[in-house]
Formats: C-alpha cells, structure tokens, sequence
C-alpha cells in the first residue's frame, strides 16, 4: 500500500531560513525584545507599516535602522518636530535657471525603508502628507506623482508618555499601520545583558559588522509566497466575526474598519509562512489580533476612567469567541 506523505504546496524553506537569518543578526545588537522584532518582519512580509511605542532607550530606533541593515535597501529617517512643514518630508520643486524650470527635489520619504522618528511632534497638516504615500506607495506634488521605489515600509516611533509638544495622531493615519506595537522595558536578566555587550564595544562597532541577508528582490519575492499561503473559510470568518465584535462591543466607543480583517489575514499569513507552514491557524489570528486591532479601536470614556487598555478589551472579546478547530 502506498503511503501518503505530506507536502506543502508552497516551499516555503527560503522564507524560513531567511527570516532565521534576520532575526539572528537583529538579535547580534538587540537585546531581547524578540517579539518586537517578530512582529516587524511580519509586516515587512505581508507589505505593512509599524507603528512602534515604548519609552525612551528600548532600542525602538536602532532596531529599524538594523531592519534596513539586514536588507540591501536606501534608509532613510526623518526627525518629526513640530515645525516640520509637508514639503520637509515630501519635497518640493525648485526653479533650475540653467534649464528654465521647476525639478522637482525628493525629500526624505524616498526611501526603501523610512524610520518616522517621533512621528506625534508634527503637527496634524504633516502627519496628513503621510496619508498617501503610505497607502499609495505614491507621492502626489504639483500635480504630478511620483512613485515609490519597492519595497516601501514605514516604521515610525513615538513616546507613550510625554504629552508636552505633541499632537495626537489622526485615527486615517493610525488606520494605515499594520501593527502598533507596544515595547516594554528589558528584564533585570536582559538588562544584564546589554551591559555586558556594550561594555567594550558600541553599537556601531557591532552594527558595522552584521551582513546583508535579503535584497529589494528577494523581498518581493517572499512577499508572493506569503500571499500564497492558504485560510480555510472558516477561519477567514472567525477573522470577519473578530473585527465586527468591536463594533458593537459596550466598551468601544469606536470600532475597527475592514482594513483591520484584511491587516489580520494577510499579518496570520506572514506569521505562518515565518514558521515554515503554507497555511494559517487560529493560534497565528489571535497572536497578531492584538497589535493589528489596539490602534484601531476607541475605548468609551467610561471605560477608560476604569483603568482599561484597549489590549484588555480585545482579549475580552477574543474569549468570548468561539475558536475554529
């Protein structure tokens, strides 16, 4: 009799081992903070933008720049203040008097991979020019577009606690992040560790060392494999039944949109093809829920004043699911 052996439908071995790869040059500076790094490649893959919130000094900043380190791609970093006008990230159009006319000049938003540190010290017109590009992947000036060059991500920062000098981001551009992911502070154990790796040498000397492993292609490439990746229907309406549960939940003032179902299928997707299997879980729905869904909903001010995050309520809700076996 002849045996049935299994064998996925899409070799997913290359993804694997590059991301393998990836996370373990990460992991030559960085000091913890796995899931951090887990989730950032997972939107790299499944084509999405971070939003990263932690304190000052948990490495939200070095640990984009080392993302574009790892792949052979432009970075590029703009510093939010709040003077920062749209044309400073954009560009604007110059007058060349050799030719008699306007070339337009790109700002620092023409990158690969664009680090937005700060991004809630701009002010609500600058925080708009970002609108487009990130949903677009175009740049719109004077009448004239100008397409970006692919792979386009952007992962922006901001300080959860200081309030002084910052503008609350609107929920559109909230809505254009992947992820919003929450960094906490090292442990006493992980906190040992960073001083024993920096106590000689420093970051840079440790950064000048690590290798590219992907490139603009290769990207692409693991992109299709990822969107290849199958989701049984029933999973897909656990995903709907989810999304939809925030909408009418008494705790939520403001639901998620159906940009939130399609941002958990295609994060489920990168977080399956990440672990080797050609198609998605309940358990790979429910780890990506939270940092998909927490920027995407609005807490009722009565359920604030209790001391509530947005994280306790969609753990509520999930519970209250019913899960697909």
């Amino acid at each position: 009799m002849e045996e049935n052996i299994f064998t996925p439908r899409t070799d997913l071995s290359q993804l694997h081992d590059a991301v393998m790869k990836m996370r373990a040059e990460i992991g030559k500076v960085i000091v913890g903070q796995e899931q951090m790094v887990k989730l950032i490649v997972a939107a790299l893959l499944a084509d999405g933008h971070v939003l990263i919130e932690g304190v000052p000094g948990v490495a939200k900043t070095l640990t984009a720049r080392l993302v574009a380190k790892c792949i052979a791609l432009h970075f590029s970093r703009v510093q939010f203040t709040p003077d920062l006008m749209p044309s400073d990230v954009l560009g604007t159009s110059i007058f060349n008097p050799k030719e008699g006319g306007f070339q337009f000049k790109r700002g620092p938003i023409f990158g690969n991979i664009v680090l937005v540190d700060e991004i809630n010290r701009a002010p609500a017109k600058t925080q708009a020019a970002l609108f487009e590009v990130m949903e677009e992947k175009q740049v719109t000036v004077d009448g004239y577009s100008h397409i970006m060059e692919r792979p386009f991500m952007v992962l922006a920062t901001q300080n959860p606690v200081e309030q002084e000098g910052t503008y609350r981001l609107p929920e559109a551009q909230l809505d254009r992040f992947l992820f919003k992911i929450s960094v906490p502070y090292p442990t006493e154990d992980e906190e040992v560790r960073i001083l024993s790796r920096f106590h000689q040498a420093t970051s840079e000397d440790i950064i000048a060392n690590m290798e590219e492993v992907l490139t603009g292609h290769h990207i692409s490439e693991l992109r299709k494999q990822v969107r290849q990746v199958l989701i049984e229907e029933k999973l897909l309406q656990f995903i709907a039944k989810l999304v939809t549960s925030t909408r009418s939940h008494k705790s939520i003032y403001l639901g998620a949109s159906p940009r939130a179902s399609l941002a958990i299928m295609m994060a489920a997707k990168a977080i399956a093809a990440m672990q080797g299997r050609d198609f998605v879980t309940p358990d790979d729905i429910i780890e990506i829920a939270t940092p998909v869904l927490r920027h995407r909903i609005m807490l009722t001010p009565e359920k604030e004043m209790e001391g509530a995050t947005e994280d306790d309520v969609i753990k509520d809700i999930i519970h209250s699911l019913e899960i697909p076996r």
